[in-house]
């Protein structure tokens, strides 16, 4: 700043003005207020493209977790010891685990149900065939051996069969109390009163009883 009073036309007074602040052009191009625009560096992408690929993986997981939350009826159920709060993602996991080895006890039950069931056909099959063999026979000749078979054969082909399961039956029927025993008697029956042990209990009988009479 020139001091008051003094003239423009002192060499001094243009100096100043010269070199003074005031000279200072925050637009010119050579001044030091200029700055160039700002350039990312390829530290700096790499930086921000592993941040990116380090989030989708975080959405990914995450999306995860809650379809397996979703998926699991575990999952679902309102667990009291935590209370409302969100399941984590060790819980969301166990549950998992545990759900996946139900389903594997599940289908190996289902498995041996169906294969205890295609026995049950089979034996069915045999019987039908059987019987259809019976009829036939009865057919071709009915009159023939009405008068052959006694009243007395037909009791001891009964008591045969009888004795058999009540072999069976006292053999695996406790009765140490009701509930012991209607749950023994339900098992003794699935067990030896299927179809096919059946017929083979009454060809085993009818085969000794042959061997008597004959």
């Amino acid at each position: 700043m020139t001091e008051q009073g003094a003239s423009l036309d002192d060499p001094w007074v243009k100096v100043e003005y010269a070199y003074g602040d005031s000279s200072l052009d925050p637009d010119d191009e050579d001044s030091d207020y200029q700055q160039e625009p700002y350039k990312e560096s390829y530290k700096d992408r790499r930086r921000r493209a592993h941040t990116q690929a380090e989030q989708k993986r975080r959405d990914a997981i995450k999306r995860g977790y809650d379809d397996l939350q979703a998926i699991v009826p575990t999952c679902q159920q309102q667990d009291f010891s935590i209370g409302s709060q969100k399941l984590s993602k060790a819980i969301v996991l166990q549950k998992t685990i545990d759900y996946i080895q139900f389903l594997h006890k599940e289908k190996k039950k289902q498995e041996e149900e169906v294969s205890t069931l295609r026995k049950d056909v089979m034996a069915l099959k045999i019987m039908k065939v059987n019987y259809e063999q019976i009829v036939k026979a009865h057919q071709d000749n009915p009159h023939e051996g009405e008068d052959q078979v006694s009243d007395q054969v037909k009791f001891n082909v009964f008591q045969g069969i009888m004795d058999s399961l009540f072999q069976s039956f006292n053999a695996s029927i406790s009765v140490a109390s009701f509930q012991e025993l209607s749950a023994c008697v339900f098992s003794w029956i699935e067990e030896h009163c299927k179809p096919q042990t059946l017929q083979e209990i009454v060809t085993g009988v009818l085969h000794q009883l042959k061997n008597q009479l004959y």
